[in-house]
Parts: C-alpha cells; structure tokens; sequence
C-alpha cells in the first residue's frame, strides 16, 4: 500500500456503496481500478476490497466493493483511507511527482529561509494546501503551522531527490 487515492466520507444508498473524496489529481482514474484490488485502512486495521463499480457525483466518486452487499457493511468503513500498490500508480510524467513524496521536505524560502518540515497536504477545491511545521518558533510563542498553497506564484521549486521545496511567501501570507 503505497498510494493514498481517496477518503471515504460516508455510505450512499442501501445497496452498500460509499462516497469517496478523491485525492488524486485526475479521478477519472478511478475508472481504472474496476475489479482490481484496493485497500481500506482505519485507525488499527486494513482491509482488502475489489472495486466493482465506480461512478462520479460533483467532487466525489461513488464506489461499490464486491465484498459489500448493504448499508451496514459499508458503514464500517466510514473515515477510511483507499490506498493502492503502486502498480496501480498512474506513470510519472516528466516534471510531475506523487503526492507522498512531498512529506518530510524541507521548505526554504527564496529568500534562504527555511520554514520547516511539509507535514501535511489539505485538499481543498481549487489548489492543494501545503502545511508546514516550523522548524524554528521564538520563545513563549506557540508553534502554528504555515499554510502555503500550491500556485505558480508560491510553488518555485520541488526538489524530489534532495527532499527540499523552494518557496516565495507572498506579503502578508506568514501574518
């Protein structure tokens, strides 16, 4: 399980299909993913589901697991993460990168400050958010977490092998 690709926020139906958010760039690859192999990972424990269908509702992406029959069943899985193997991966273009990889990055500033660790990613409609842990707080302050979002004019660089994403904070946006 390599591949986080979606959220599963509640049930759909009585027929045992689940709404997912979608957190992959494309979820029209969701379509891909008919009779293969997934997994359900809750706080403590994972689960193996094969998607059966997969059909698509504003933001979200409706799934029926064949190993599913009811409301009930599929309520077990509300909250759960769908993860894939990454031979299921969609293949990297050249300057793209999977989302995982950005995790534990150094975030500097063009400026040659550096701000901390990429923590988390929040997906939100219109850009990815990037949280970042700072690495430095002063003294009797309490450490809030810098939230960049993924535009051309924030995001200078990403740096996958060197595990380091270049940034330019805009006025106002550390405030």
């Amino acid at each position: 399980m390599d591949f986080e690709i979606g959220k599963i926020r509640t049930t759909h139906g009585l027929k045992g299909e689940l709404k997912v958010f979608p957190t992959t760039d494309d979820p029209k690859r969701f379509d891909q993913l008919k009779n293969k192999q997934v997994y359900v990972v809750q706080e403590r424990q994972t689960g193996k589901y094969t998607i059966q269908t997969v059909r698509y509702q504003k933001d979200l992406v409706l799934i029926k697991f064949k190993e599913l029959d009811d409301i009930d069943q599929a309520a077990k899985l509300r909250s759960g993460v769908i993860k894939i193997d990454k031979s299921l991966a969609v293949p990297l273009e050249d300057d793209e990168f999977y989302l995982k990889d950005l995790y534990g990055m150094q975030v500097v500033t063009d400026t040659g400050e550096t701000l901390g660790e990429l923590t988390d990613i929040m997906f939100t409609g219109a850009n990815n958010v990037y949280v970042v842990e700072p690495a430095v707080t002063a003294p009797g302050k309490k450490k809030k977490d810098i939230l960049i979002p993924h535009t051309k004019q924030c995001i200078l660089d990403i740096d996958i092998p060197a595990k380091q994403m270049l940034v330019h904070i805009p006025k106002g946006l550390l405030d």
